[in-house]
């Protein structure tokens, strides 16, 4: 009779996130492989949007918000239950095998270092019932370790994969930010921890190039971008698009000059891997696990004084336009050493070795 996991995959309803676009390209990724042998389960709000894509290859499991409560969890008992990312609050009513998959815990930095706050209570609860864990960079590991008390299980670190596998048809696509210069480009949520704010100040020093930012910026952090644009008279210069479809991020991360990511808290960084599948030199902040995905091609920022931003970003376009042909060919080649096959198959992996 065949072992049955279940993977706790609710967040995938908001695939614009990093969290959501992790399940789905997880479960594309499992989707590809044989696993005959065990019978997964897929949480989600709408399972006949997958059941749709996915048929018959899983099982599906209707998410409720209720399930978010002890007394409501999911009674029906499984080998392995899969906790794909360490913040949901759906959990099983008893726990038989667990794997817990760990992309940062910025939560104690962000929200409080107090183990008795309930987000770490709720993670530490997590911890204590693993019977193994897997993180998404060795950077997300050393944070762990650093914040909590790791329970003595086995532990694998399991890069993402790239989440642009079919290049897309942009020809038809109208951009409504003018094109009229080359443009510098980046996206994501507009956290401050993204630290947009940055670059929109070193833009104050640059006039041959525009800037472009794509993501959900009605939050506070997006308005306060917004101002600072309208305070220093950037409008011409800077411009925020709001959320794009894949096809117009995949216009602007093919025609841009640079790619820019300066987050200072980043349990992986899947933009950065996007713009490197398009050959394009890519300029990070040296924080966190951004190093450990751009490696020794990407050009890096340890400070964010906006004259020294600036100067980092000249040298580095100097540096990649006057090598042009190999330094696409080195981040291509780098952007395709991340992959969701290959990621699934190493969770698939870790299923066996749990279920042995």
């Amino acid at each position: 009779m065949s072992k049955t996991v279940f993977l706790e995959t609710h967040n995938l309803k908001n695939k614009a996130t990093g969290l959501g676009t992790f399940n789905y390209e997880l479960i594309k990724g499992l989707y590809q492989l044989d696993f005959n042998d065990l019978k997964l389960t897929l949480n989600a709000k709408n399972p006949e949007i997958l059941e749709a894509e996915f048929g018959n290859k899983f099982s599906y499991n209707k998410y409720n918000s209720l399930s978010r409560h002890s007394i409501f969890r999911t009674r029906k008992k499984h080998d392995l239950w899969h906790s794909v990312n360490q913040n949901t609050k759906v959990e099983p009513f008893r726990v038989n095998k667990y794997l817990l998959t760990i992309h940062d815990v910025n939560f104690v930095e962000e929200i409080s270092s107090d183990m008795n706050h309930k987000a770490n209570k709720l993670f530490v609860s997590k911890l204590e019932k693993s019977t193994a864990i897997t993180y998404i960079s060795e950077f997300a590991k050393k944070q762990t370790h650093q914040y909590f008390k790791v329970p003595n299980v086995p532990e694998y670190v399991i890069h993402n994969g790239n989440p642009i596998t079919t290049i897309l048809d942009t020809s038809n696509f109208v951009s409504n930010i003018p094109l009229d210069k080359p443009f510098l480009y980046s996206i994501g949520d507009f956290l401050e921890r993204k630290n947009f704010l940055s670059i929109a100040k070193m833009m104050m020093h640059i006039t041959d190039f525009n800037l472009i930012i794509s993501g959900n910026n009605n939050k506070p952090y997006g308005i306060e971008i917004a101002t600072f644009i309208t305070e220093n008279n950037l409008q011409n210069r800077v411009f925020l698009t709001g959320k794009v479809d894949d096809i117009a991020k995949q216009f602007y991360l093919s025609k841009c000059y640079a790619f820019l990511f300066p987050s200072i808290r980043e349990g992986f960084g899947l933009p950065p891997i996007e713009a490197m599948h398009f050959g394009k030199p890519v300029f990070l902040s040296n924080k966190t696990s951004l190093p450990e995905i751009g490696g020794e091609n990407a050009y890096y920022w340890d400070n964010f004084d906006p004259e020294y931003m600036k100067t980092t970003l000249t040298d580095g376009l100097n540096h990649f336009y006057n090598n042009q042909n190999e330094m696409e060919l080195l981040m291509k080649e780098r952007a395709a050493s991340f992959n969701w096959k290959v990621a699934a198959a190493e969770y698939l992996k870790v299923y066996h070795e749990i279920l042995r």
